[in-house]
């Protein structure tokens, strides 16, 4: 621990915290603060001027990191039929109806995301105490109950990722991977700022977007000038 605490103290060194970067310096900072031996993940956490409380106040959508994520994404599928022959050709890892709701009662969650074809919604309601705690609920509004499964699973194949606000209305998003080039995490950090301000709610008032920061996986976070990361969009 006492190694991996000076690690950290040598990391945190290098960032002014008093310091707004922009985020081509924010996310060289980030590559270069990352202390651990595996291929750390870069997250970008935005804080937004919103009240989560209020039904109008609601931010959750999704965004294709151009550049993807930098992991394997694993899909289940709720399909039948000529939908489920689709899925598979589209790369699903798995497909299945009533057998993966029983699958996934019995304790076997062994995906990252869930899609959904809308005639199979009466069996993954039952799902719902399973699946949403774990932010694995298909959902209408992130574009993941869906009849056009092909496209979708694609997508997250190549990088799509969904975004929400928590309680405290902030985004912890992943933009990529320290071994990503800093102009594929710019594209994938641009995309993501764009995403955000789309997703913009209408009971929003003031400052929408009030602090950006991007930290590596156990790195410090670098704060960037938010000004500067709207302006690449």
């Amino acid at each position: 621990m006492a190694k991996q605490s000076r690690k950290h103290a040598e990391a945190l060194a290098k960032v002014d915290r008093s310091r707004f970067y922009s985020p081509d310096e924010a996310i060289v900072l980030a590559k270069e603060t990352s202390y651990v031996k595996f291929d750390a993940t870069v997250e970008a956490h935005v804080r937004l001027g919103i009240d989560v409380r209020h039904a109008d106040q609601q931010v959750r959508s999704t965004v294709v990191l151009p550049a993807g994520t930098g992991r394997a994404v694993r899909v289940a599928v709720f399909a039948q039929g000529d939908k489920a022959a689709e899925a598979l050709a589209a790369g699903a890892d798995k497909v299945g109806a009533e057998d993966l709701a029983k699958e996934i009662e019995g304790g076997t969650i062994d995906f990252d995301v869930a899609v959904a074809t809308p005639d199979m919604m009466g069996v993954v309601g039952r799902l719902g105490r399973i699946l949403g705690p774990r932010g694995l609920m298909p959902n209408a509004r992130t574009g993941s109950v869906t009849a056009d499964v092909n496209r979708v699973i694609r997508e997250i194949k190549a990088g799509r990722v969904e975004f929400r606000a928590d309680r405290q209305g902030l985004l912890h998003v992943p933009i990529g991977k320290v071994s990503f080039s800093e102009d594929a995490l710019k594209d994938n950090l641009r995309a993501l700022v764009a995403a955000v301000l789309a997703a913009k709610p209408s009971g929003a008032k003031g400052t929408y977007v009030r602090t950006v920061t991007l930290a590596s996986t156990m790195g410090p976070g670098v704060h960037v000038d938010v000004a500067a990361a709207q302006a690449l969009v």
